[in-house]
């Protein structure tokens, strides 16, 4: 089949990029599970839709009103569809009840999220016992099969995810007996430390990290330890760390598979795809938006960069896209990554940069410069590791001026 846009992932991103694109263009979206909605399905608890609703929904709320919007526009959807290949030319090769399937396309929307690091990418050691799920594995188990993991629960990581589920073990009778941190400060957002562990007295230890699992056919216990400086476990802190259920919210990789095949260059520090300000990746024709670009914070941010594919990717196929010089994005004084990486000036009136900080700070100024020019500045009482931040330009500023662009964060 032949369509001006494909969008690859029907969760939040590939939604949003659907729906926007096919104001200009025809479009198919392609998702792999056999509903849409993507995680957010199993996401029960309140929180989403703040800034776009102007309300706060349950994830399963948010994605139905997107779900409506999407049948309402007759984009053609196909369901239990598994994308094999793409190539540079735009052709995808993809698995579905109707067999192999081949879609040429004028361009391409890559939404497929991100995934969660399992045990085996962090080296833990110890037994290989039943009982040792990833946060979302969990949050699955619980919110969509019924399913109780364990009773006695310890989690490793506190990535939003993993905080969360420390409140929804609780409030289903499960005892946590605790959330260990290999970071000196929690990797999930400070209102989920405080609505997730703080109301409920669950202890967050920070500088810890597992040494060892212990339990033949079930998790009998874990043996945690104290780290240094060099995120090295310090001998003599050990103790052991009775639980019948292990925990792992060590981190989100985004879905890069698809992108690697297509050719698109990946930034070292996201996992994602380099992108410019249209979310257009290296490849021309090929776009990329949310979790699989890097990971967000709010699905009410991944929406609004997925809206933003859509409108740029939908222009790409109609032919109407203008264009000029590229200008690199720099990272400057303690950014981690920054989104977008480059810039090529087209049809964007706004340029709204996210990055992650290195280390926390207070009393800080985001700064925007070209060259030794400041175009933006935007004040900030504090700035962490765990939280997005994000700067917004007018492009008119960045290209009326010379050389690169940099932002960084200074103490005022």
């Amino acid at each position: 089949m032949k369509v001006d846009v494909a969008v690859i992932g029907g969760g939040p991103a590939g939604l949003a990029a659907a729906l926007e694109a096919s104001k200009n263009a025809n479009v198919v979206l392609l998702e792999r599970e056999g509903e849409l909605g993507g995680i957010l399905q199993q996401c029960i608890h309140p929180g989403f839709g703040n800034f776009i609703f102007g309300e706060m929904l349950t994830g399963p709320e948010y994605a139905h009103r997107f779900i409506k919007e999407v049948e309402k526009a007759g984009i053609d959807i196909k369901l239990e569809t598994t994308v094999l290949s793409i190539d540079s030319d735009k052709k995808i090769v993809a698995t579905s009840p109707e067999g192999l399937i081949e879609i040429e396309a004028k361009a391409i929307i890559l939404a497929m999220g991100c995934r969660e690091r399992t045990r085996q990418q962090i080296l833990i050691p110890g037994e290989r016992p039943a009982g040792i799920y990833t946060a979302g594995t969990a949050q699955r188990l619980i919110n969509v099969e019924g399913v109780m993991p364990g009773k006695k629960i310890v989690i490793l990581g506190s990535g939003d995810v993993g905080l969360i589920m420390a409140r929804r073990f609780t409030l289903e009778g499960a005892k946590v007996e605790g959330v260990y941190e290999i970071m000196p400060h929690p990797g999930g957002l400070i209102r989920n430390v405080v609505q997730c562990l703080h109301d409920f007295n669950i202890p967050l230890y920070l500088r810890h990290t597992i040494v060892d699992i212990k339990g033949k056919k079930r998790v009998e216990g874990v043996t945690v330890a104290k780290v240094d400086e060099n995120l090295k476990p310090i001998k003599g802190t050990e103790r052991f760390v009775e639980c019948d259920c292990l925990i792992l919210a060590v981190g989100l990789i985004p879905e890069n598979e698809l992108s690697k095949k297509a050719g698109i260059e990946i930034d070292a520090a996201t996992q994602g795809p380099v992108v410019d300000e249209g979310m257009e990746t290296s490849v021309e024709g090929i776009f990329a938006c949310g979790n699989v670009v890097h990971v967000h914070d709010l699905v009410d941010d991944v929406t609004l960069e997925a809206k933003l594919a859509g409108k740029i990717a939908s222009f790409h196929a109609m032919g109407k896209r203008k264009s000029r010089k590229r200008i690199f994005v720099r990272k400057g004084r303690n950014l981690r990554y920054i989104v977008p990486q480059l810039l090529s000036g087209k049809d964007v009136d706004k340029i709204r940069f996210a990055f992650r900080v290195k280390e926390e700070m207070e009393n800080v100024r985001v700064v925007v410069k070209t060259g030794n020019e400041e175009i933006e500045e935007r004040k900030e009482m504090i700035v962490r590791p765990s939280e997005m931040v994000k700067i917004e330009v007018e492009s008119k500023e960045i290209w009326k001026a010379d050389g690169d662009v940099k932002v960084e964060v200074e103490k005022i």
